[in-house]
């Protein structure tokens, strides 16, 4: 038997989150060296939450073969739109 996707706990960690709960925002200031051990934990400033996307690298097949050209899809031109209700009805026509 599988297990249901809501039950798997390595998906929290991967998605971006902006709101930080107070141990996180403590643990990214003394990544930064911006806490001191006195400081209170009551009124903690806010912290920019930066999510990077890195884009996927170019196949090797793709380099490979720069003399084929990539296919561009021909696109049939559009039918032409049937009049409007209020058109219709005001040239004596039945509204469709």
């Amino acid at each position: 038997m599988s297990q249901h996707s809501s039950l798997r706990i390595s998906s929290v960690g991967k998605r971006h989150r902006n709101v930080f709960k107070r141990y996180e925002r403590i643990r990214k200031m003394t990544e930064t060296e911006r806490w001191g051990d006195r400081q209170s934990v009551y009124g903690l400033p806010k912290i920019k939450s930066i999510q990077i996307k890195v884009k996927k690298a170019k196949s090797e097949k793709a380099e490979a073969q720069p003399g084929q050209a990539a296919e561009i899809p021909t696109s049939a031109p559009a039918p032409a739109a049937p009049p409007k209700a209020k058109e219709a009805r005001a040239k004596g026509g039945k509204a469709a």
